[in-house]
């Protein structure tokens, strides 16, 4: 029986011959294996993550066996986007209009070294949704304002390179990327509802638009608009609105701002209105008012400034030839002392564009009513609860005819504004900056 089965095996040379023509073919693959490797090789010596790579293995290398908290920690130092990598995505250059509830943030633009800030807020949604291209500087971001602590927007304005789902093109994709230039939306992302669910709920994008590469948030905005909103109580409006037609025109607003004598040597600025009218809501009689100004720019605190001055005018505690006193910087050189009015009621309330068309889609813009809505009953609710707190206060001891609508009114006695002290002037600013860096 062996020998009728070794007779049906193959001949040696037979086998020889197949087990070389199985190595050549190993051998073969090998070969292009090791070609595909160099050519990937030679794509990664391009690409910023190479570079992490290589840190990760010099740090494995130092350390037997890898030390993966040192890994992770040169993988977040190098966490930026891979900004090369992203070059070869589609990108589009959009605006968006932001809103924003101001009484949680360190104002807007993130350079305030406090957090939270509602930039730093945007940023973080914008990277958690991916559709940021590169770092800030790359994606070419630009804002319309910054607005200080506490202020609110609804129409705030920002710029940059997004990712984009269209895939047309400009013709130097070298230098720049596969940047989009098509005006159509359709098929677009819908950067509305994507990064609504990302964002904070006081935070909301509430339409986007493409705008040309040489666009840029802060100079290219025409107008911006505030909206200031107050308690009409005993105010003199018709006093305060005559009063506040002396602002419109250009001006030199260096006492109605606060002076940034390092960064800003114009002070000039041009106010185009300034209108009071009343708003929809009441409270026990008393209604709620708004001061539009509207003009091509605005200093540090000047919307403020100027408010806080007419309201002095509404109480009859100025008459409005203070506002007169205060633009001529030839006779008011250093501006007096006061308190700007308080930063919760003022409002971005839009930022003007030439030819700039905001869009939502129709679901993003349902959602996005529907969560303002929400938020609006919670703020009546609790507007409710602090009311009936309030009526359960203990009955004041003395002046009970002080509290009124649930203010409680302090007599302090006036000094006139022009007999203040005053604060340094321009001149005197910069010469001890000057002095600071001369010595």
């Amino acid at each position: 029986m062996y020998k009728e089965v070794n007779n049906n095996l193959p001949h040696s040379d037979a086998i020889i011959s197949n087990l070389q023509s199985l190595v050549d073919s190993l051998h073969n693959r090998v070969k292009e294996l090791e070609a595909e490797n160099a050519e990937l090789l030679s794509r990664l010596s391009n690409c910023h993550c190479h570079k992490i790579f290589e840190k990760v293995k010099e740090s494995e290398e130092t350390k037997a066996g890898g030390d993966k908290t040192k890994k992770k920690k040169i993988l977040e130092t190098n966490s930026g986007y891979n900004t090369e990598a992203l070059n070869h995505q589609w990108k589009r250059y959009v605006a968006l209009k932001v809103m924003y509830f101001g009484q949680r943030f360190y104002g807007f633009a993130s350079e305030a070294q406090m957090d939270p800030t509602v930039e730093s807020e945007i940023f973080k949604a914008l990277e958690k949704t991916r559709l940021l291209v590169g770092d800030r500087k790359e994606s070419q971001y630009s804002r319309c304002g910054r607005t200080d602590k506490g202020v609110s927007s609804v129409g705030q304005v920002i710029a940059l390179f997004l990712r984009s789902n269209l895939k047309k093109a400009s013709a130097d994709n070298k230098n720049s990327g596969k940047v989009v230039l098509q005006e159509q939306n359709e098929g677009e992302i819908d950067y509305v509802r994507v990064l609504n669910r990302a964002l904070p709920k006081d935070i909301r994008v509430i339409g986007w638009c493409p705008v040309p590469l040489g666009f840029h948030a802060r100079f290219s905005c025409l107008s911006r608009q505030y909206k200031y909103f107050f308690w009409r109580e005993n105010l003199n409006l018709l006093a305060m609105e005559s009063a506040g037609k002396k602002f419109v025109g250009e001006h030199d607003f260096r006492n109605l701002c606060k002076m940034d004598a390092e960064n800003v040597h114009n002070y000039r600025r041009r106010i185009t209105s300034l209108d009071i009218s009343p708003c929809d809501m009441r409270f026990e009689g008393s209604q709620i008012y708004a001061i539009h100004i509207k003009g091509s720019a605005f200093l540090w605190h000047q919307v403020r400034c100027m408010v806080a001055v007419l309201f002095m005018i509404g109480k009859g505690l100025e008459s409005s030839d203070v506002i007169d006193a205060l633009l001529d910087t030839e006779r008011t050189s250093r501006k007096p002392q006061y308190t700007m009015a308080p930063e919760i009621p003022l409002v971005l309330q839009s930022c003007e564009f030439e030819d700039l068309n905001f869009t939502c889609s129709s679901d993003a813009g349902y959602a996005l009513r529907i969560h303002l809505e929400n938020e609006r009953q919670t703020y009546q609710l609790q507007a409710a609860i602090f009311h009936e707190a309030v009526l359960n206060c203990l009955p004041l001891a003395n002046d009970q005819s002080s509290l009124k609508n649930g203010i409680v009114k302090r007599k302090t006695s006036h000094i006139p504004l022009m007999s203040r002290p005053t604060e340094p002037s321009y001149d005197e600013r910069r010469a001890k900056l000057n002095s600071r860096l001369q010595s």
